[in-house]
């Protein structure tokens, strides 16, 4: 086992398989500059990318544009109709000593009207951060909705060279770039899950020759060992305050969902049944809870309004229904769905118990929700090659992320950081 915050040895690359039919047209300008910029992507492209990927947004070819204006005077918004763009993002960028200032305007172009202005710095170092910023910017003053391109990714690669296997842990931004490998082990490394500041990693490691549960500072490196029972310690969860976590535990028989204060190491037993009861999260609201259950013969989706109560079951559409992982605002929850053989995923109206099938890439698994519930990034096979997929929240765009060497399985959402 090797601790480490490097580089990882390849990024994740990113594919977009498919666009949404209702994606809004937007012109991201390329910013003009003054100074010498760092190298690498062009700011804007990185902007550009990451709106694209949301699937909610049709972005133009540079090339395709009349003009490449950088403040509102040079704006011909006759000439962006034409176009059929419905807004127009344009900017400045000027090099000051080891920062890099940004002026940036967002236009409406049928109302003719600035809808975003905003001045931005950051250093030169760290240009990723600015574009991801003014993405998140862009992002809400036209859908409404905060942004999810500043936060970050967690997932387990999955290496083998003669016949040993190499797991590491890595953490990226959300387009899979500037990846650092934080844990490496020839054992198995399962089910990393965020803490609310995104500050910490919870996780699974099989390092000591069985499952135990650690929490990682991400900052300094270091991580304590929580959950070392006999038996099963798997699929950690973090509450919403960020002072106990959601496992399943077997020390006593039966796997059960307990939670763990982690100031104090006391476990509470939230299930008691004859049959495996897992893979708990907390709800939108932090109340009520969420898990899989196979009681009623398979694994289906349960739903507990608070601790220890009554469950209730969710899910109903096939005989498993499994990895329940809710989105932001109380509406669905996501889950690993078996249909016709193939495992896919799907959501179920909270509201009405209406199911919808979101994928088609039939081996799918470990959803994980964006923090502002627009998207959905879940592991899936392609070419018999484990990859992660991001698509939008109701299916209709997806991008693949890769990894340019072994497989990557278990991502894990992080939080939008203020």
């Amino acid at each position: 086992m090797l601790l480490t915050a490097t580089t990882a040895q390849g990024e994740l690359l990113i594919r977009v398989t498919e666009g949404a039919d209702s994606a809004i047209p937007l012109s991201v300008v390329p910013f003009s500059e003054s100074g010498s910029m760092p190298p690498g992507d062009k700011l804007s492209s990185i902007v550009q990318a990451d709106l694209a990927m949301s699937g909610e947004f049709r972005t133009l070819p540079p090339e395709k544009m009349l003009s490449l204006p950088s403040t509102r005077s040079d704006v011909y918004f006759r000439d962006w109709r034409m176009l059929g763009q419905r807004y127009v993002l344009v900017g400045e960028l000027t090099r000051n000593g080891d920062r890099v200032q940004a002026r940036y305007e967002l236009f409406d172009v049928n109302r003719e009207e600035r809808i975003l202005g905003e001045t931005a710095a950051a250093p030169a170092s760290n240009m990723r951060s600015l574009a991801h910023h003014i993405s998140d910017k862009v992002y809400e003053a036209i859908t409404g909705v905060p942004g999810a391109f500043s936060t970050k990714l967690a997932y387990v690669t999955l290496e083998r060279t003669n016949g040993n296997a190499r797991y590491r842990l890595q953490v990226s931004d959300v387009d899979g770039k500037r990846a650092k490998v934080r844990l490496e082990s020839k054992e198995p490394i399962l089910s990393p899950a965020w803490s609310p500041d995104g500050k910490k990693l919870a996780y699974v490691s099989f390092e000591t020759g069985k499952p135990a549960i650690f929490v990682h500072q991400l900052n300094s490196g270091q991580r304590k060992k929580v959950a070392d029972f006999p038996g099963l310690n798997s699929a950690p969860s973090w509450s919403p305050d960020g002072q106990s976590l959601l496992m399943t535990l077997s020390k006593d028989g039966n796997a059960e969902v307990y939670q763990m204060n982690l100031q104090t190491g006391n476990t509470t037993k939230l299930t008691n049944h004859w049959a495996i009861d897992t893979e708990a999260v907390w709800d939108s609201s932090g109340k009520g809870v969420f898990f899989t259950s196979d009681r009623s013969g398979g694994p289906q989706v349960y739903y507990m309004a608070t601790p220890g109560a009554e469950p209730r079951r969710i899910t109903f559409g096939s005989r498993y229904n499994a990895r329940p992982r809710p989105d932001n605002k109380g509406e669905y929850v996501y889950y690993v769905h078996q249909r016709e053989g193939n495992f896919l995923i799907a959501r179920t109206n909270l509201e009405n118990d209406e199911e919808t099938v979101l994928t088609r890439t039939r081996s799918d698994e470990s959803p994980s929700v964006s923090p502002n519930g627009r998207m959905l990034i879940y592991a899936t096979k392609n070419s018999g090659k484990s990859v992660l997929t991001v698509i939008s929240s109701d299916g209709g765009a997806a991008y693949s992320l890769p990894a340019a060497e072994g497989n990557v399985r278990d991502p894990a959402w992080g939080p939008i950081v203020q």
